[in-house]
């Protein structure tokens, strides 16, 4: 159907996705300028012996281009060095300069973590951090930057450019664009999706710059962009990386994201399908997440369960902000008296029965955190069988340092356990797999 079919929507579609993007905005806003400024403040006293905390700054990646959504824990920022340093760093001098700016904010801030990291200096806080890169202006508005790896050499960013193109092509899309990708990184946290916040602001935008549908619609028609974004990205060929907008730098797929977005679409077509019924936000919930809002108080009173049960269930959305950045994929070891049969993703895959009475080993099967994290499990019972047992479960348990969890197939239903991996109090990266036993199984 296309948008100009659209009739008789109700008003609500408008006012959920107009909800859903204000509960996206980044809440912290104040606390992220003030630490900003503090880094900006030490490097310029290193440098030009000032206590600026905005000049000679520049913050770049989704905060600088107004596409971050709460939670976010990974912040950019470009330190624009005086030109007359240039001689002193020029000639291998990628480490030097590295150090030095380290060396500033720790002599500020000695009990701030912060470390050289090949290309930038990581500054570390309870719940982000903030990577400064000093860099040196070009005559063309790119910046040089430093990069330690192999020797040492120097490169070229162009993040002015790609905050240019989004501040103007959200103008030309009735301010869609931002929204979109506000939206599309709620996505990706919701289903752990391993992508870089560039990479979706550029897709966001080939998407919007391949149709006019979205040129002059606005909130009452979210529900059809989102399902064609999703539609859209399902269906690009596989590719190592694309042009970033703007500047045309290259950006790195990390993972294939395809199979996830073709997902997405069809959780959309249902979702749209239940435009105007009770179950309506709980559609878009499972395209979105928790910050998608919830039905009212007085519908979820009246289509509640008539049987009791406790709401165990736990959110990890409410223990730590969620940024998700890298991918991670568990599977599960199925046995009985001790002796192994299949991977359970094997099971599904060949639409096995799942059979009561067997031992499952879930288990991280790879992953790309780098350095330490801490994971938690959440194994979550659905089905009216869990609802009468009243072991609907749910609950977050930390790993014991095994990335392994055990449990059994007890009793029928659609259940499901899920990974997160929390590094630094945050949330970087997921994963699910379902648990479907067999409801005629004896």
């Amino acid at each position: 159907m296309a948008v100009a079919d659209k009739m008789g929507v109700a008003v609500s579609v408008a006012e959920n996705f107009r909800s859903f993007i204000e509960n996206l905005k980044v809440s912290n806003t104040d606390v992220i300028s003030n630490r900003y400024g503090e880094i900006t403040a030490a490097i310029n006293k290193k440098f030009r012996d000032s206590d600026s905390k905005t000049a000679n700054s520049l913050q770049v990646g989704s905060y600088g281009r107004h596409t971050a959504i709460d939670g976010i824990s990974d912040l950019d920022m470009l330190y624009i060095m005086p030109p007359s340093s240039w001689d002193d760093y020029k000639d291998k001098g990628q480490s030097k300069l590295l150090t030095a700016t380290k060396d500033a904010i720790k002599t500020r801030y000695p009990n701030t973590d912060v470390y050289v990291d090949r290309l930038v200096v990581r500054v570390l806080y309870a719940d982000f951090h903030v990577e400064a890169q000093p860099v040196f202006e070009q005559e063309d508005g790119s910046f040089k930057y430093p990069d330690t790896y192999d020797g040492g050499t120097w490169k070229v960013t162009m993040p002015r450019d790609e905050i240019k193109a989004i501040s103007e092509f959200n103008e030309q899309k009735n301010k869609n664009l931002r929204r979109l990708c506000k939206m599309a990184r709620s996505w990706k946290n919701k289903h752990g999706v391993g992508m870089g916040g560039l990479l979706i602001d550029t897709l966001s935008y080939n998407f919007l710059r391949s149709t006019t549908e979205y040129d002059e619609n606005s909130f009452l028609y979210y529900d059809y962009m989102s399902r064609d974004f999703f539609k859209y990205l399902s269906e690009l060929p596989d590719q190592d990386y694309y042009a970033a907008l703007g500047s045309g730098q290259r950006v790195r797929v990390k993972k294939k994201f395809q199979k996830i977005a073709k997902k997405a679409y069809d959780l959309c077509l249902k979702a749209i399908e239940a435009a105007g019924k009770d179950n309506e936000n709980d559609k878009w919930r499972k395209v979105y997440g928790r910050q998608f809002p919830a039905m009212t108080a007085g519908l979820q009173k009246a289509t509640a369960s008539a049987v009791a049960y406790r709401e165990t269930e736990e959110f990890v959305e409410d223990r730590f902000p969620v940024d998700i950045r890298y991918p991670i994929t568990i599977d599960c070891d199925v046995s009985q008296n001790g002796f192994r049969e299949y991977l359970l993703r094997d099971i599904l895959r060949l639409k096995l029965p799942l059979k009561p009475h067997k031992t499952l080993k879930f288990h991280v099967v790879n992953h790309e955190i780098p350095g330490e994290f801490r994971l938690y499990w959440k194994i979550l019972n659905r089905g009216e069988e869990a609802v009468k047992r009243d072991c609907v479960r749910g609950q977050l348990v930390m790993d014991a340092g095994k990335l392994e969890k055990s449990e059994t197939t007890t009793f029928r239903g659609d259940h499901i356990a899920e990974c997160y991996a929390v590094q630094r109090g945050v949330l970087v990266a997921k994963d699910r797999i379902h648990v479907p036993i067999d409801s005629n199984a004896a």
